[in-house]
């Protein structure tokens, strides 16, 4: 007992832990009946610390080659004692870290918590989901399978079809015509150096952004506090809402441990760049719908390739989604309407192009 009075008198006198957290101490959060949508960044951030953490124990072990990539990754499974289990891990919170930042993203929406004055709030937020998706998309090679790469393949394809830079853009990222160890090199320093660097520095602002503006509150609930001001409800963010979103990290670690036990992750066989593309190739989930929409369309629509606007409907829509706070005040008094009409259509598109995609053969 004395000697943990001593160190924590000895980190006060250097650090003065208590004014680093007087703002989270005077902090407050709104409690009401949606107050469970709030926990969904930080279940998504904690995601990402998972990442973080089982990506630097896989490192440890991986080798980024074309002759070394796939066995590094087997002897992870095989042959370090509970490699498989982190890599099962590593690979099941990344797919919930996305699920996870799309369920935040449409209760953001839905609350309409983008509203003035958290505008650059809701954009830092929509980076970071790029980012997450890139994620995905640079990690998914690194194993050098069978699937990752004619997945790759068909992935870096369809970015070859933007318009003027669509060669070069293909070109960039393959690190040259085709997908090889240049690729795989690229991918893996995106996947481990640059998306980190940007996801770190927009999450600390993300985070600022939050601080700073604290948690938006439904147009319905706050109608009703402003008529009747006794019905309003706060709880202290720390020690309340931080101690019940920690409830919410240990609920969703035990879910990762389960699914990862129950449902490993699987290795394949490795990447053979001379075999035909097999039947059924299909990115992950996250991009299922998008790729399911690509094969849907007709070759030409109006003389112009359908790939073509495919694409550039995807970065249209990508666009015009991250300026949301905007585009719901240009719209008038029936913008939010429009906004979540929008929202719900596009959740309809994304959940049923995906199921269509993930049974379609």
């Amino acid at each position: 007992m004395k000697t943990t009075v001593l160190v924590r008198t000895w980190i006060e006198e250097r650090f003065d832990v208590g004014q680093l957290i007087a703002p989270l101490r005077s902090k407050t959060v709104p409690r009401h009946r949606f107050s469970v949508w709030y926990f969904l960044g930080g279940v998504t951030l904690f995601l990402f610390f998972v990442q973080v953490f089982t990506g630097l124990l896989l490192l440890l072990y991986y080798r980024p080659s074309t002759n070394e990539a796939y066995e590094s990754v087997q002897y992870i499974i095989m042959r370090v004692q509970f490699g498989w289990l982190v890599r099962s891990v590593h690979f099941w919170s990344a797919n919930l870290m996305i699920f996870m930042a799309f369920a935040h993203m449409f209760s953001v929406v839905f609350l309409r918590s983008y509203r003035k004055p958290r505008e650059l709030t809701w954009v830092s937020g929509m980076v970071l989901l790029f980012l997450g998706l890139g994620f995905g998309f640079s990690g998914y090679l690194l194993p050098w399978n069978t699937l990752s790469y004619f997945a790759t393949k068909v992935g870096t394809e369809v970015a070859g079809q933007v318009p003027l830079v669509g060669h070069g853009l293909l070109v960039l990222m393959r690190g040259g015509e085709d997908v090889a160890g240049p690729t795989l090199a690229r991918f893996f320093s995106l996947h481990v150096v640059v998306l980190p660097a940007l996801a770190v520095t927009l999450l600390m602002l993300h985070l600022w952004l939050v601080q700073k503006f604290g948690m938006s509150v439904p147009p319905s609930v706050e109608r009703r506090w402003t008529q009747v001001p006794e019905v309003r409800q706060e709880v202290r963010f720390l020690p309340d809402f931080l101690l019940r979103d920690l409830m919410a990290w240990c609920v969703m670690l035990t879910a990762l441990l389960v699914l990862a036990s129950v449902l490993p992750a699987e290795l394949g066989h490795k990447a053979d760049p001379f075999a035909p593309t097999p039947l059924g190739i299909k990115p992950e989930w996250y991009f299922l719908a998008q790729f399911q929409t690509l094969r849907l369309l007709p070759a030409k629509i109006l003389g112009i390739d359908g790939e073509l606007l495919g694409v550039f409907g995807f970065g249209l829509a990508g666009a015009v989604w991250l300026v949301l706070p905007l585009l719901e005040s240009r719209l008038g008094r029936n913008g939010s309407r429009w906004v979540r009409a929008a929202a719900l259509l596009g959740m309809v598109y994304l959940a049923s192009l995906t199921l269509y995609a993930y049974f379609a053969k």
